[in-house]
């Protein structure tokens, strides 16, 4: 079993229950950038305020939530393969009834049953992940999310060329049906066992225990989390708003520089992944916080849409990694307990999707967003300050790989 200070090496294997455990990241992935650069479009379409329309971002942060109590019973008592296909089923059913909302009133009781499902999936493949790859999970759980922000990359896109040709956000979005439908029917060939865990059978002798106890490394690592899911979102609501403001750019084009956020995020988490075996990741951490701040310079300060999609770019090449990161090394610090400790994370995340993009929104309609995007640097700072803390944590309290075999490099 590799130690906690050297990462192992080599690949590892992409069988067809890690191609299940992926098809979470390609739903949640096309969903997030589908509609996260439509929401300034939405709040045209029904007449309403940046910070009502960021109101999507709580009721996504109320649908976390709620996953973050549910999720680890549910996989516990049914099993991680029902808790996926039901994950699937809500992500439907709500994607079904975001698109065809009429007013606010309908949209966002849709989007949080949409977040519950997404929040679900996301949360019971990123355990199984875990669990199937072990000391190779950061470069799994990474290379995860790259393959969603992949296909995400279009969503932006697709969105650009329905509102240019006349047929509104509505239809790229409606694609998450599809994807959902298609993700759930591989789910459902994957037999139970390992990684896809059966449903738990308790036994009378052994006292049960769920609960995650985070570690001081583990909480700098959830704060990090916090930060990366923040600027996330943050940027992906409100970034064609800025572009709007800024740069003079019609609507559509607004919308489709977002894929220069997206593509940032899918190029590095493919290069991070398996770097992520060779270097300590809380380095890569923390570098990619830094990263970040360059990339928001040159988007705030931009006055055209090319520019503004090179900020968006570079930004990305710090985002994409931060969040996959930041999961692996708490996943890392809670042998034993993952499940447990992913949900705490979703908890956490939930409250940063319900805060950022509202707080964003509503510090937006009182300043400008120009002025409102200045708090992004901020967050960045301070991951990149709480990433190193945690690292020196772990380095102190000798953190122990743990029988899941998790041996995520902590430090150097």
């Amino acid at each position: 079993m590799p130690s906690p200070t050297r990462p192992a090496t080599g690949g590892f294997p992409r069988d067809r229950t890690t191609v299940a455990f992926y098809g979470s990241f390609v739903v949640w992935g096309w969903l997030l950038y589908s509609f996260n650069p439509s929401v300034p479009l939405l709040a045209d379409e029904l007449g309403i305020s940046d910070a009502q329309a960021g109101l999507h971002g709580t009721a996504m942060a109320v649908g976390g939530i709620l996953a973050a109590f549910t999720t680890p019973r549910f996989v516990r008592s049914r099993g991680r393969r029902t808790a996926l296909l039901v994950a699937c089923a809500l992500i439907a059913v709500g994607a079904s009834g975001l698109v065809a909302a009429p007013s606010l009133a309908w949209s966002l009781p849709a989007m949080v049953v949409l977040a519950l499902g997404g929040n679900i999936a996301i949360s019971s493949a990123q355990a199984g992940l875990a669990l199937r790859h072990g000391s190779k999970a950061s470069a799994a759980l990474t290379e995860g999310n790259g393959i969603g922000s992949s296909i995400g990359l279009v969503g932006p896109l697709a969105v650009g060329v329905c509102v240019a040709i006349g047929w509104g956000w509505r239809p790229a979005v409606a694609v998450t049906v599809v994807l959902a439908l298609v993700s759930a029917i591989v789910v459902s060939r994957i037999p139970v066992g390992g990684a896809m865990t059966p449903p738990h059978v308790p036994d009378p002798a052994v006292p049960e225990v769920v609960r995650a106890r985070t570690t001081l490394p583990g909480w700098c690592f959830l704060v990090t989390m916090v930060a990366a899911v923040a600027m996330e979102f943050a940027t992906t609501y409100w970034a064609t708003g800025l572009v709007l403001e800024r740069t003079g750019a019609g609507p559509g084009i607004a919308a489709a520089t977002t894929a220069g956020l997206v593509a940032g995020m899918s190029v590095i988490r493919f290069v991070v992944g398996p770097l992520s075996l060779r270097v300590a990741p809380v380095l890569l951490l923390a570098v990619a916080f830094v990263v970040a701040i360059g990339g928001w310079a040159v988007l705030w300060t931009a006055t055209t849409p090319t520019v503004a999609i090179v900020g968006l770019f570079v930004a990305g090449l710090g985002y994409g990694a931060q969040y996959p990161l930041s999961v692996a090394l708490l996943l890392a610090t809670a042998p034993g307990r993952t499940d447990a400790t992913q949900a705490r994370a979703t908890f956490a995340g939930g409250l940063a999707i319900g805060v950022a993009p509202f707080a964003l929104g509503a510090l937006s309609d009182a300043v400008g967003t120009h002025q409102a995007f200045l708090v992004v640097p901020v967050v960045a700072l301070v991951g990149a300050g709480v990433a190193v803390l945690g690292g020196r944590a772990a380095r102190r309290a000798a953190v122990p790989v743990g029988d899941e075999g998790l041996g995520v490099r902590l430090d150097r």
